[in-house]
């Protein structure tokens, strides 16, 4: 078999902390000619204000990429559990989240 043929391994590390996770119930998306900047945030009931707890920069084409492989696995998600309902959320204020793109 050639070394073309053989899929290279690659281990990845998932250190304690980052296996935690961060809970998100907001997702605001920027992008540029270069790069696609997706923060993920976490608002409160009542609360006036909300953080940033995670932000994730991606090339176009990793973008695309994610888009298509979230797809793919809400679609087998539903395929096993049943149809995600999509409820009615209440509009986020228009001055809410960073105004500028990366």
């Amino acid at each position: 078999m050639s070394d073309q043929n053989q899929q290279q391994q690659i281990n990845i590390e998932l250190d304690e902390k980052i296996a935690e996770g961060i809970y998100s119930n907001l997702a605001i998306i920027n992008h540029s000619a270069s790069e696609f900047v997706l923060d993920f945030v976490c608002i409160m009931p009542g609360a006036p204000k909300a953080k940033v707890k995670s932000r994730i920069v991606l090339t176009p084409q990793h973008a695309k990429r994610l888009v298509k492989a979230l797809a793919e696995n809400v679609h087998r998600f539903e395929l096993a559990h049943g149809e995600i309902k999509d409820s009615e959320q209440p509009p986020i204020p228009l001055n809410f989240g960073p105004a500028g793109q990366a």
